[in-house]
């Protein structure tokens, strides 16, 4: 293909679709984005009220490794881009309180040292098997990076390479047990298994049914340690709009994808409306990083669609979420940068999202970010600023969110209670009191946004049979020159995958199979 005058559309301006826009440019192709709504970021995005900025979606950064590649691939550097902090403890996490007392937080720290000495406080011998899985954890981390996350596995002989075959021992015994019963032959401490367990939850799956291959996520917060962009993620966001731009991709938002055409067994237009104007776009390469469902079932044609209907009914959502966005007077030092609140019955809690039939868990466990802990920018002085998310099942009658009370009922119930909550487990009674900012976002509010199937609030879950290759595609099975990207798609859900899912958009371009990164010279 003559990519100094090929024309790519990239459907969606998230992350993903910022990502591939920026390589393909740089690549040599002519780009176009068209986002429906009217900025840019998807669910990556920012809301600010008060002088409070929120981050409204991603808040780990994890993976420094794929961040520094996608920089490096584009002639930069994350540090040119990105002023990151350390966050140490990477995270607190208070237990349910018992009838006679309240379980003391546990703050749990990066490094192998420091991993040992807080499993060794909770369980005799716990801090010595606590190196020998975080060896496991780091060298299934790196087969998975080496060879298999950003392969594209366009054949099946891509498997056979000599670099998949070596990996190929760290990787698939792992995939025959749970991940909870690989964590529960090495630990009796709940509190130590919940911490081990809790990362399936990033994974938009459970810890009784993600693969115990995905034991390698302790790697990323236990080894590698968790880091914080100054400025929230929506710095990051706008590091990839300045790439684009510095790329001349041409980025329209307000600019809502009605349909993808071929012809002759390729991609041939990409119909939009903006301002009430239908408009038609001829294009040699269409990316759709939007949910694969709403691409696959309404933007294209029986015919050029790569799934049959069955796999929509098949498919275990990732769960939803009510997200609720407090800004709080007065300082909260019962909370870190990043804190979490584990409820005892996690079977109770993960088949109230994944069972059948679904329901709102009763005692749930929560995430809270307060970013002010780290960051001066996200609220007036002597206040604080925080993101609360509960998971619910992807159902998106549970509801629509609103500001300051308003939105559906239920929706303002969950939020209601886990602010009750996070009062009582952390010792803040007066939490609900001081709030003088609120907004909450409900599971409808991510299917009429962005388009989410079932108001997943990250996509298909992370199950065995959704996992790697078998998660789906990222090149067309009946239409040449279509390909997708995004937490829906290949290789999977986070921000780092994102930057990956672009990544291999770029190699299946080149015909390159190669099973790691692109090398950047």
């Amino acid at each position: 293909m003559n990519t100094s005058s090929s024309r790519a559309i990239i459907i969606g301006g998230g992350v993903a679709g910022l990502a591939t826009a920026c390589l393909l440019a740089r690549n040599g192709h002519r780009v176009t984005v068209l986002e429906k709504n009217g900025e840019l970021g998807g669910r990556a995005g920012t809301w600010e009220s008060g002088g409070f900025t929120f981050d409204t979606g991603p808040s780990w950064y994890l993976m420094p490794e794929v961040f520094d590649h996608f920089y490096r691939m584009m002639g930069t550097t994350t540090a040119d881009r990105l002023d990151l902090v350390p966050l140490q403890p990477g995270y607190r996490v208070y237990g349910e309180p018992s009838a006679v007392a309240a379980e003391g937080p546990i703050d749990v720290c990066s490094g192998a040292d420091a991993v040992a000495r807080m499993f060794e406080e909770r369980e005799n011998g716990a801090g010595g098997r606590s190196r020998s899985y975080l060896r496991s954890a780091s060298k299934t981390y790196r087969a998975a990076v080496d060879s298999f996350l950003y392969n594209p596995l366009s054949s099946w002989r891509d498997f056979a390479s000599r670099q998949v075959l070596a990996s190929a021992p760290a990787v698939l015994p792992l995939l025959t047990r749970s991940l909870w019963s690989f964590v529960g032959r090495r630990f009796t401490d709940n509190r130590l298994r919940q911490i081990l367990g809790y990362p399936a939850v990033f994974l938009g799956t459970s810890p009784f049914e993600a693969p115990a291959l995905y034991h390698l996520m302790s790697h990323m917060d236990l080894v590698d340690g968790v880091k914080y962009p100054l400025g929230g993620f929506r710095a990051f966001v706008s590091s990839l709009v300045d790439l684009a731009r510095e790329n001349d991709v041409e980025l329209l938002t307000d600019s809502s994808v009605t349909a993808v055409s071929s012809e002759n067994g390729a991609v041939r237009t990409v119909r939009y409306e903006h301002a009430g104007r239908a408009i038609e776009l001829d294009a040699d390469i269409v990316v759709s990083a939007i949910d694969e469902h709403h691409a696959e079932t309404e933007l294209l044609a029986e015919s050029d669609r790569s799934y049959r209907p069955g796999r929509w009914q098949q498919q275990v959502s990732g769960p939803s979420a009510v997200l609720v966005m407090l800004g709080v007077a007065g300082d909260l030092p019962e909370l870190l940068h990043h804190t979490l609140f584990f409820s005892d019955d996690w079977h109770e809690n993960f088949d109230a999202i994944f069972g059948s039939p679904t329901r709102v868990p009763g005692r749930p466990s929560l995430y809270v970010c307060k970013p002010s802990a780290t960051d001066d920018g996200v609220a007036p002085a002597g206040h604080e600023n925080l993101f609360v998310l509960v998971p619910l099942p992807a159902d998106p009658g549970i509801g629509y969110g609103g500001t300051d009370g308003s939105g559906d009922e239920q929706v303002n119930a969950i939020a209601d209670a886990a602010i009750a909550q996070i009062a009582a487990w952390a010792g803040v009674p007066d939490l609900g009191s001081r709030i003088v900012v609120r907004r909450t976002v409900g599971p409808a509010d991510f299917a009429a946004e962005f388009n989410s199937f079932r108001g997943s609030a990250l996509g298909p879950a992370h199950t065995l049979r959704q996992s790697a290759f078998l998660r789906g595609v990222t090149k067309s099975r009946r239409v040449s020159g279509l390909f997708y990207a995004g937490a829906t798609s290949v290789p999977g859900v986070g921000l780092p995958m994102c930057l990956i899912s672009a990544e291999l958009v770029l190699k299946h371009i080149r015909g390159d199979h190669s099973p790691g990164p692109v090398e950047v010279t």
